[in-house]
């Protein structure tokens, strides 16, 4: 099929799919899936910025699905968040399907893939793993011999809140068809659910595990491999480039979604961390499990804790020290030999608990390799301390009496990705924040798609169907002073002002958890309006009333910053207490800062002031949802207009209205707020 064909079947598909769909056509949407076409047709990778309202999901399932069946072969999609994820394989295919699928040569066949760990273990459920908790009775007391869980389920005597979720996952894993963990509704917690699942190492393997023909996460990737479309996460994607697994079905062509998201995904995804207690616990299971002595293991770890014992939080710019690097080194070797003597005599019957020591033996094992090679590979090694809840000092204070984390990440994922990602496959990256201003350079250099050896890649902007100069403004408050510690006075007294004139209706996005909550508890007795806040019910719950009650005020940090999608009256001012740069003592972004000024560039323009830019973008973007939707963007952080940078930051931004005088956007909403009473 020559690209013009392929065009034009791709957009005949999405004409029939928006009509079926009872939707209108947009010429963003058209104009996406026809550079979506090409560049499957192409080869050629693809940065699409389309913003919000343009339906970018359908224009690229189609030319994947219509790919996929030209091909054969599996397409991938890629998300950040689980929202986004559980929105395409839950709405939006099968909407999309049911609508064209008369039009299609044969029934697409959709799966979906995630990590090891979300779905059900069976062969756990069985007992053929230890439980992680130290014993049976802190979950089921009652009395009698509980080495069997079963029995207790069978006898509902689940004394603690923990001892009751696993009784209704048990419950639960004897009728779910998939095994996967969101579809548990209500959840539960993470340390019940680590009962009843293993992460990958843990596995015991399709070969030695006697339920793996049932198992859960095997049966999802044999769907995967006979899928038209695969939808999938960054961390996967991650693990397929990074390490060279086969978790993912062989592709050729990828569309990554909330692709502002990825370097940042994948960064977490591979990164590690290292503590005394994760050896010490390692020895444990290892002599409980396979009767190994681990007294090496112990004495490296006492060695490696007066290293590090008084070493402060803050990035290692050199590395581990020479004293620290000696400690790693006899850690290796402890770990080394502790995974020799603990392997399985041949022939023996495999068992969970021996693979269970092994894995943790190995995680370790791994971390020393990287920590010694750190500079060689250029990772950045840093040292952080565990963060206590506290409502006075917020989340971010770490704890310097608590034990020593030994961190480590990739200075940059631009050259793996490069390798593991973009060569081979056609990759299309999409989202509503990917080019600042014009440029989609600042976004494709960290993901390897900029310098030499880069592959070729094309950057489109297909708009969006918002009026963004009539629908919004935005207003920065020039007038209040530089944001310092806190929230000022004046900020306060600015957010007052805005949230009177609007009558509610506010979305307040704040760049700490403490900043927000210190927010509303002062604006709670100055205003009559109710004010949630993060913290106070679950997310979900804040954001269905935050919806529900037109007049009512919502306070958040990051979470809330790229989560909440309510159009109409009900958001009709957001307010952004700061400019979004990553924290002065992020040791990752530190790092990298240098790195590229050391290279000749502009370390703060080509990491904080990009970090920054994209995040402010998802912020303001909350404002918009829909073709009727009005409002504020006030952003109560001077700099945006003051300083030198401030004309890139906005560039980010979708083109509202703008000012910098109060009154202006102070009349705007105080005519916004009377409107509902008209209606």
């Amino acid at each position: 099929m020559s690209g013009t064909a392929s065009e034009q079947r791709v957009i005949e598909l999405l004409d029939r799919a928006v009509a079926g769909m009872g939707g209108q056509s947009r010429s963003g949407q058209h104009e996406m899936v026809r550079q979506v076409a090409r560049a499957i047709e192409t080869g050629d990778h693809l940065l699409v910025q389309a913003g919000t309202g343009t339906g970018k999901s359908l224009a690229y399932l189609i030319p994947l699905i219509a790919h996929s069946l030209v091909s054969n072969k599996p397409t991938l999609v890629s998300t950040a968040t689980l929202a986004l994820q559980t929105q395409i394989v839950g709405r939006d295919l099968p909407r999309l399907l049911k609508s064209i699928t008369p039009a299609l040569e044969r029934p697409v066949k959709v799966a979906l893939v995630k990590g090891r760990s979300n779905y059900v273990c069976r062969h756990k459920l069985e007992g053929g793993f230890p439980s992680e908790e130290p014993s049976e009775g802190q979950l089921f007391s009652l009395g009698e011999d509980t080495s069997v869980p079963h029995f207790a389920a069978a006898m509902g005597g689940a004394a603690s809140q923990l001892g009751k979720e696993v009784v209704r996952l048990r419950e639960w894993a004897e009728d779910t068809a998939m095994g996967d963990r969101d579809e548990l509704m209500p959840g539960v917690t993470d340390r019940a659910w680590r009962q009843v699942s293993v992460t990958s190492m843990e596995c015991l393997g399709a070969q030695k595990c006697p339920h793996a023909a049932e198992c859960f996460s095997e049966l999802a990737r044999q769907n995967a491999a006979d899928a038209d479309v695969v939808v999938t996460n960054h961390a996967m994607l991650a693990v397929s480039a990074f390490e060279g697994l086969a978790v993912l079905p062989e592709y050729d062509v990828v569309v990554v979604d909330e692709a502002h998201e990825l370097q940042d995904r994948v960064t977490g995804a591979v990164s590690g961390q290292l503590s005394v207690a994760m050896v010490h616990a390692a020895a444990s299971g290892a002599r409980k499990h396979t009767g190994i002595t681990v007294d090496a293991l112990n004495n490296a770890a006492a060695n490696l804790e007066l290293a590090v014992a008084d070493v402060p939080s803050g990035l290692m710019p050199n590395g581990l020290n020479g004293e620290q690097l000696d400690c790693v080194d006899q850690l290796r070797d402890a770990c080394r030999a502790a995974l020799s003597d603990s392997k399985a005599e041949s022939g023996t019957t495999a068992d969970g608990g021996r693979q269970l020591a092994r894995s943790r033996l190995m995680v370790i094992l791994e971390l020393c390799e990287r920590l010694l090679a750190a500079r060689e590979n250029r990772e950045v090694v840093w040292f952080s301390r565990n963060s206590t809840f506290d409502p006075q000092q917020g989340y971010t204070q770490p704890d310097e009496h608590s034990p020593a984390l030994i961190n480590v990440a990739p200075l940059s994922v631009a050259g793996r990705l490069r390798e593991g990602l973009f060569a081979g496959h056609t990759v299309i990256l999409t989202s509503a924040t990917l080019a600042i201003g014009a440029a989609f350079e600042p976004a494709a250099g960290g993901l390897g798609l900029v310098g030499s050896g880069a592959p070729s890649w094309t950057g489109v902007d297909v708009g969006s169907p918002f009026d963004y100069p009539k629908q919004g403004i935005l207003y920065v408050a020039r007038h209040l002073p530089k944001p310092g510690r806190g929230t000022s006075p004046e900020a306060l007294d600015e957010l007052e002002k805005l949230i009177r004139a609007s009558g509610g209706g506010a979305l307040c996005l704040f760049s700490s958890r403490r900043a927000a909550e210190e927010a509303a508890e002062a604006l709670r007795p100055r205003l009559d309006h109710s004010i949630l806040c993060q913290g106070d019910s679950s997310m979900t719950a804040l954001v269905r009333q935050f919806a529900d009650e037109p007049d009512t005020c919502l306070f958040g940090t990051m979470s809330l910053w790229q989560g909440v999608d309510v159009p109409g009256l009900s958001c009709r001012l957001v307010v952004i207490d700061r400019i979004p740069f990553p924290r002065p003592d992020d040791p990752l972004m530190t790092a990298r800062s240098r790195a590229v000024a050391q290279a000749g560039g502009n370390g703060f323009m080509a990491v904080s002031a990009t970090h920054a830019a994209i995040r402010l973008a998802q912020g303001a973007g909350r404002l918009i949802r829909s073709t009727s939707d009005r409002g504020v963007v006030a952003v109560l952080d001077s700099r945006l207009s003051t300083e030198r940078y401030g004309g890139f930051l906005r560039a980010a931004l979708p083109p509202f209205w703008p000012t910098t005088d109060p009154s202006v956007a102070l009349a705007a909403l105080e005519r916004l707020a009377k409107e509902p009473a008209k209606a």
